[in-house]
């Protein structure tokens, strides 16, 4: 839990009121404890007395607590207290906002002066784009790197959720969260395709929805998975130079989930582009499918994967069927994909070398 020291609120102060800032007091709501100075923040609010322009006045500063209840990293309390900061002054009878900031690495209050929007600076990386080798190989098939880097894919993917985490709440949250997040399944179910969609109608969706409540209920076992992940390992979000070397973007949904998550977003791509061309995994997109999949469960050793691959595999399939996302899909190509995403969950285990029997 972030201590608030005495020192660092009034340099805060002085940031933010101007030089002539000067803190008389801080303690415990209720009481300006002077014998308390040396450092606040333990989950409890702080009352702050300090002087500006000539005019006494107090505040209350606060730090969010960490829970198990979607608040276990910095990013899920700065959320919450932004949205108390833009919305609690428009709220008859609601206390005002005075002021947002974070604590910094050197214990630092640093303001957030009338925030609009955020951003982020990465550095520029070399490479193209992995889907256009995907691009490449159906147009005029595979080179012996293709195979080769589809491997070493895997062999990442190992090395990452080899870094294991004891959090059984956090495990749960992510398959919440696989199910439930706006930008996850139900959330595509809800935005992604019109209403009374021909392809896939609402009572496929709602019988979709209903099965994965059963996977919800299985996967609660399999807490003791949590793993380091990248969470989102699809070809838009790989590059890839000539000589076959690789980095990876985006980095999302959270530092620790289920390993099946990453897995399976690149493997539902390969078959993708093969539906393309055929009406099945076959051809040099099942070489590449059984490179990458296999090398993985050589690696790693993880069979156990495959008895929580399903709903991981109906949110990629949902993704990658969207007709908001890949309007162009031929008809066949769409009818499959939705195939995929209500046969797969079928099955107790995930069937990766038979996985055309989920296309019918």
């Amino acid at each position: 839990m972030i201590e608030l020291k005495v020192q660092a609120i009034e340099t805060y102060l002085r940031r933010v009121y101007g030089d002539d800032a000067r803190l008389l007091g801080a303690g415990d709501i209720g009481s300006l404890d002077a014998q308390g100075m040396k450092g606040f923040g333990y989950g409890k609010p702080l009352l702050v007395r300090f002087e500006t322009g000539g005019e006494a006045r107090e505040a209350v500063f606060s730090v969010m607590k960490g829970d198990k209840y979607g608040h276990q990293f910095y990013w899920d309390r700065a959320a919450i207290l932004m949205f108390q900061y833009e919305t609690s002054a428009r709220m008859e009878r609601h206390v005002h906002p005075l002021g947002l900031g974070y604590v910094n690495g050197s214990d630092a209050l640093v303001p957030v002066e009338d925030p609009k929007e955020f951003f982020i600076v990465n550095e520029k990386l070399e490479g193209h784009d992995y889907f256009l080798d995907l691009e490449r190989i159906r147009a005029h098939g595979p080179l012996d790197r293709d195979l080769e880097t589809a491997r070493e894919f895997a062999r990442w993917l190992a090395r990452v959720h080899a870094e294991k985490l004891d959090d059984p709440p956090l495990y749960s949250r992510r398959i919440r969260n696989l199910l439930g997040a706006s930008e996850c399944i139900l959330g595509l179910v809800d935005e992604a395709f019109p209403r009374n969609y021909a392809f896939f109608g609402g009572d496929r969706f709602q019988a979709l929805e209903k099965r994965l409540i059963d996977w919800r209920w299985k996967l609660k076992g399999y807490a003791h998975r949590l793993s380091a992940v990248h969470g989102d390992f699809h070809p838009w979000n790989v590059l890839v130079t000539d000589d076959g070397e690789f980095s990876v973007l985006d980095r999302s949904r959270g530092e620790w989930g289920e390993p099946g998550g990453d897995l399976a977003s690149m493997a539902v791509n390969y078959l993708l582009w093969s539906l393309y061309d055929h009406e099945k995994l076959a051809g040099p997109f099942r070489e590449l499918y059984l490179a990458y999949f296999g090398e993985y469960l050589d690696r790693t050793g993880d069979i156990e994967i495959l008895e929580v691959l399903a709903p991981f595999c109906v949110f990629r399939g949902l993704v990658i069927a969207s007709p908001e996302w890949y309007p162009d899909h031929p008809e066949p190509v769409r009818r499959r994909l939705f195939n995929f995403v209500a046969n797969v969950l079928e099955d107790d285990v995930f069937d990766w070398e038979h996985v055309n029997r989920y296309l019918e």
